[in-house]
């Protein structure tokens, strides 16, 4: 038996997907003691990644049984992870897991967290995530384009919660503390001086800030209705042709309104009158009438006569074209709403939560059996079935006329060749991309001014390896391509933390302290004293890296006991 498994250091996860593969660098960054993946195939998906992480150690097996726990040690491990993407599976390995090692730390991924939570009751200790929860408010934020919708509710006395805002929308009282200065034209940098900082973690002050922004937008939807929902809609269900004969049709009236105001010397109220009359075929022969007044007359006589069927058919077109739509399964026009190409597990959730903040939202999925599909029509919102990385399909959905594309299938060439077709069908729309590759994430927002790319692993991967840990993290905050946590950090008696002052405990651009629950109280200090001098028991709570957190903790855990050498 190794150092690592003596000493309870040893974590194993189950799986070979994207998220087992982040999760695995996650906890190779921050130095677990020795890794160990199961994996069903060292050649397939994303094991050889996995493989060439330094230190890890991968098992095959077919089948998640007692043989292959035991083949990765699970006797002697700290923690194992389950991440593969079935819910009964997971649970099933669980209880086979726990033949092995009835005290190992389980960490669970689950999509259906109902049952998630409800399991979690067998397995004392462990811990139920989602990384399609986790990473879903972050899209949809970044859909409508605002600060990400990050609350965290903070330990002890009084509850407080806090928010993840821009400095110019909170009053200065209100804000904690600095997390990025996001004004460059390069990468955010984190955790900056505080003053510098224009993203900022606040406190709620009693209305979450989504619901002053939803009562600010309604304020706004009587000044904008036309622009933004009537006329979109009038010009989506009047075909071209029509609306150009409408327009000409509209001008030859008014022509002869203007007509009878000055040639024939007429009121205006009048000259609208006798338009209006003889334009609906009411108009009388009069011999008595000037040359110029009876061409006029005339002229207004066959343009209403015209516009008549013009109007019928524009209304015939509008209900048939309508009904056939519904016939076929196809949305009916739509403008203002957020297009949601991909109804997996993440776009299920994004559609989800869009229609609870009264977004309209119209999603496109290849498969019609895909569990979002079902989720869509519960919900009665519309979807296009058909490839999204086709242009015609994009123009089904009425991309030309949202206010945001966000692309989340599980491929991400389907998801560049959405983006980019949007792209070009208009330029300035809000486009949200769901890219696994960080190299090419950043290439792709940077040279084709996608304003977002962002991968569900990349984001979840924290919340799982700190669950692993142990840590007690609040909330996963997203700057840029990075992410920040909020965590506890439990301050040990004879760690190297205690002894020293608070506000010397800071880690310059990885770490930052911003509220203290001293031992043996309830209540939390926010902010803290800065001459308060930590002891054992004291509970930091901070804003960090993930590299600064794993820095923190280990000066917050007492060091460790050395063995003796041989021989002496």
């Amino acid at each position: 038996m190794d150092e690592a498994s003596r000493t309870g250091r040893h974590m194993v996860i189950c799986g070979d997907n994207p998220l087992a593969y982040r999760l695995a660098a996650e906890l190779v960054d921050q130095g677990v003691g020795r890794l160990t993946v199961i994996v069903r195939s060292g050649t397939r998906n994303h094991a050889p990644r996995i493989g060439a992480l330094p230190g890890v150690r991968l098992v095959e097996a077919a089948e998640l049984g007692p043989e292959a726990f035991r083949a990765a040690g699970l006797e002697h491990a700290r923690a194992l992870a389950l991440v593969d993407q079935d819910d009964v599976g997971n649970i099933h390995a669980a209880l086979r897991a726990q033949e092995v090692n009835p005290d190992i730390r389980l960490v669970i991924r689950f999509f259906n967290m109902s049952l998630g939570y409800r399991i979690r009751e067998l397995f004392p200790g462990s811990a139920v995530l989602s990384d399609s929860a986790t990473a879903a408010p972050l899209f949809v934020a970044a859909a409508l384009g605002e600060v990400a919708p990050n609350h965290a509710r903070l330990p002890g006395r009084p509850g407080r919660t806090a928010y993840v805002a821009r400095r110019a929308d909170v009053p200065p009282a209100r804000v904690v503390c600095g997390l990025a200065d996001t004004s460059g034209t390069g990468s955010p940098k984190r955790l900056p001086a505080d003053e510098r900082a224009d993203l900022v973690l606040a406190l709620a002050e009693g209305a979450a800030p989504s619901q002053r922004e939803m009562s600010r937008r309604a304020r706004l939807r009587p000044r904008t209705l036309w622009r933004t929902v009537l006329w979109p809609r009038v010009r989506a269900v009047a075909s071209r042709k029509l609306a150009i004969a409408a327009l000409g049709l509209c001008v030859l009236l008014g022509l002869g309104t203007a007509l009878f105001a000055d040639v024939a010397g007429y009121s205006w109220p009048d000259a609208v009158y006798l338009t209006v009359l003889d334009a609906a075929g009411a108009a009388q022969p009069d011999r008595e009438l000037s040359i110029a007044e009876k061409i006029i007359q005339s002229m207004i006589t066959i343009v209403g006569i015209a516009f008549i069927p013009v109007v019928t058919a524009a209304v015939v077109d509008a209900i048939v074209g309508s009904r056939l739509a519904v016939a076929l399964g196809r949305p009916r026009p739509v403008s203002g709403h957020v297009v949601v190409v991909g109804l997996g597990n993440v776009g299920s959730r994004v559609i989800e939560q869009l229609h609870d903040l009264g977004v309209t939202v119209l999603g496109v999925e290849r498969d019609e059996s895909s569990r979002g599909v079902a989720k869509a029509r519960h919900l009665g919102l519309p979807v296009v079935i058909g490839d999204a990385s086709r242009e015609d399909t994009l123009r089904e959905a009425y991309v030309e006329s949202s206010r945001a594309l966000v692309a989340v299938t599980n491929n991400d060439v389907t998801n560049l060749e959405s983006a980019l077709h949007g792209r070009a069908m208009r330029p300035d729309l809000r486009i949200v991309l769901r890219l696994f590759d960080d190299d090419l994430a950043e290439r792709v927002q940077r040279s084709f001014s996608i304003q977002i790319s962002r991968s569900v692993s990349f984001l979840a991967a924290p919340a799982f390896a700190a669950a692993m840990l142990h840590h007690q993290v609040l909330a996963t905050i997203p700057v840029g391509r990075r992410v920040l946590l909020i965590a506890e950090v439990p301050v040990t008696a004879g760690c190297a933390l205690a002894g020293q002052r608070l506000d010397t405990t800071d880690l310059v651009g990885r770490a930052r302290v911003f509220a203290v629950q001293r031992q043996g109280s309830d209540r939390l200090e926010l902010p803290p004293s800065p001459g308060h001098v930590l002891g054992g028991g004291d509970r930091l709570v901070v804003v960090a890296t993930r590299t600064g957190l794993s820095a923190l903790l280990s000066l917050a855990e007492p060091p460790q006991p050395q063995r003796a050498v041989a021989g002496q």
